[in-house]
This record gives structure tokens, C-alpha cells and sequence, in this order.
């Protein structure tokens, strides 16, 4: 730390042809930090140039197929006493004041944001705390999806970002990437549950439902309770839904009721495989439809829970409001 009163923030990232965001990125967290970082790993674009207009240091990087490598180089160059790692495709929201207060604290914790990731159509938001407030000496782990590898304490920040990554274009240009990387990271360390989460839901993102599913059972039979599994089980229902597994995702559901009991999500999953199930199979409206109904209700009577992960804003409000208003109509 360079003194007792003010520790030094730098805004640290790694880019590859982000021409269309960066900018963005680097303007709403320029003014609150004392130094940016870019370390571009292979642009073709803009990319260095809009970084330097920015106001941002820009260094560059062989891409390895590894993450942490990168993300590790660009730490290494930043070299300040806190390090804040944001993507590209991200942008403050709010928070400069927990930005400040770092300047005062000493760097012996690791901070968590809220990421709030903007979904196609209807689907809202999806919030993630994600630790990216990091002490200086501490590094990444992991060729994808990596996670800082430390034993400090872990603090959440009133910090939020947005990220519209997983829209349109956006999630096209990394079709193919990820899952690339992870197929790898899995053939090293085939036991990692996160890993098989990571896949699954890199099929789900894409629509392969059947690679999804046999990727989540994978990562669910493996032990450990870490906050993502609330986001593997909503998906994993979401998954099997799609397939017509509705019998074997109505277990699932059972054996997972009690533990997300209070998770607006998990109901609104349920209510919506309940209801493809009833368009499937008519002759079971009697007995769904009322279990349909209760799952949205119960989603109304719990509320918003942002503190889950993979939580989607309204699933505990309009979304669910909606959803029951168009079966009422419906059921007239």
C-alpha cells in the first residue's frame, strides 16, 4: 500500500476487438479510479486506439486459450494496491462511492459486484455477485471462467455494473469460444463441478438443450454448496423443459423443492414446465393448472430475491403477475 490514508485503484481489462463497447466501459469508471489498464490480446479493430483516447494505459498480449494468463499479465502491468477487473462489455451503474472508500481501506479483503446481465426479449436482467475488487497480489486460477485464488475474506460492495454481452451479436461473436475452452479445462480436471455448470450453461445459452441437461446432471451429482447451483437448478428445469422431459423435471423439482423454497425463480421455472407440460398433454390440465397457478403465486408471495444467483428481475413480481393474468384469461 503506498501509504497509510490512500491506496491506489486501478481499473485493469482485457480486450480483444471490443471497438463497439469499450468506450463505454472505460468512460463510466475512468473518473473514479487513478489508473487504467487494457491489455490487448489480438484486436483487429480499434480497439488500442479507443483505449488510448480513453485515457487508458494499453499493453498487448499473445492469447494463449487461456484467461487467467491474460488476466494475470494485465494485473501484473497495473501493479496498484486494489484491482478493479471489469470486461469490456461492461459499464458502472452506480457505486463510485464504494469506489472512493477503497482509497481508505486497507486491501486485505476481496470485494464482490453486483453484474447485472441484460437477457433478449422479456427475460429482464440477471444479476451476479462476482468478486472483481481484488488485492493486489492476488491472481487468477482457470484456463475459462477463471476465479482469484486467495484466503481472504469476501466483502459485497454497493458496486454495480451493467453487461450486455449475452445479446444479439454480442452473444454471437463468442459462439464456439468458451465451450472450446471448457472442453478443454474438463479434459484436465474432469471431477470440477463448476466446470460442468460452465458447459451446461454455455450449451443452454445456444439451444442445446439435450448437452445442456446431460452437462447440469454432471455438475449436480458432484458434491459442494456453492451459490451457483440456484442457477443450476433453474436451468436444469429450463433444460428439461425444452426437451419434453416433463416427468423427470417434475422429480427433480420435488427432490429440489425444500431447498429453494424461498426462490421466486425455481417457482417460476415450475410454473412454466407445468404449463408446456399442459399444453402437451391436455388431458392433464385438471390437475396441473391449479398447481401451475400456485407455483406463480408462491412466486408473487416470496418477492424478488437479486441475492440469488441467475436471479431474474419479476420472477417475483410482474413476470409472474403476467403469467397469471394471461392464465386467468385464458381459464376465463
Amino acid at each position: 500500500m503506498t501509504t497509510d490514508t490512500h491506496a491506489r485503484i486501478a481499473l485493469v481489462m482485457i480486450a480483444r476487438n471490443e471497438a463497439r463497447c469499450l468506450r463505454r466501459a472505460i468512460d463510466s469508471l475512468r473518473p473514479h479510479v487513478d489508473d487504467c489498464l487494457v491489455l490487448d490480446t489480438g484486436s483487429d479493430d480499434a480497439t488500442p486506439a479507443i483505449a488510448r483516447a480513453a485515457g487508458a494505459r494499453v499493453a498487448h498480449f499473445a492469447w494463449v486459450d487461456d484467461f487467467s494468463a491474460a488476466r494475470n499479465a494485465a494485473l501484473d502491468l497495473a501493479a496498484a494496491d486494489w484491482h478493479l477487473v471489469v470486461d469490456a462489455d461492461e459499464w458502472l451503474i452506480s457505486g463510485a462511492e464504494a469506489l472512493a472508500a477503497l482509497r481508505r481501506q486497507r486491501p486485505d479483503f476481496v470485494g464482490q459486484v453486483r453484474v447485472d446481465s441484460q437477457q433478449d426479449g422479456d427475460a429482464g436482467s440477471v444479476p451476479s455477485w462476482i468478486s472483481r475488487v481484488l488485492p493486489g497480489p492476488v491472481r487468477y486460477v482457470g484456463r475459462v471462467h477463471e476465479q482469484p485464488q486467495h484466503a481472504l475474506p469476501v466483502r459485497r460492495l454497493a458496486l454495480q455494473l451493467g453487461h450486455d454481452g449475452y445479446q444479439g451479436e454480442a452473444l454471437a461473436r463468442k459462439a464456439g469460444r468458451n465451450a472450446r475452452l471448457l472442453d478443454q479445462a474438463l479434459a484436465a480436471d474432469p471431477d470440477d463441478a463448476y466446470l460442468w455448470y460452465q458447459r451446461g450453461k454455455d450449451h443452454d445459452v445456444y439451444g442445446r438443450w439435450a448437452e445442456a441437461v446431460a452437462d447440469f446432471d454432471q455438475a449436480a451429482r458432484r458434491p459442494g454448496d456453492q451459490a451457483w447451483r440456484h442457477d443450476l437448478a433453474v436451468r436444469r428445469l429450463h433444460a428439461m423443459k425444452c426437451l419434453g422431459r416433463h416427468g423427470q423435471a417434475m422429480q427433480l423439482a420435488e427432490a429440489e423443492l425444500a431447498r429453494w423454497a424461498d426462490s421466486p425463480d425455481f417457482f417460476f421455472a415450475l410454473g412454466d414446465l407445468l404449463l408446456d407440460w399442459a399444453a402437451q398433454e391436455p388431458a392433464r390440465s385438471g390437475e396441473l393448472v391449479p398447481l401451475i397457478e400456485a407455483a406463480w403465486q408462491r412466486c408473487l408471495a416470496i418477492g424478488e430475491r437479486p441475492d440469488l444467483e441467475g436471479a431474474v428481475a419479476g420472477r417475483g413480481s410482474h413476470l409472474a403477475e403476467r403469467n397469471l393474468r394471461l392464465l386467468h384469461e385464458l381459464l376465463g
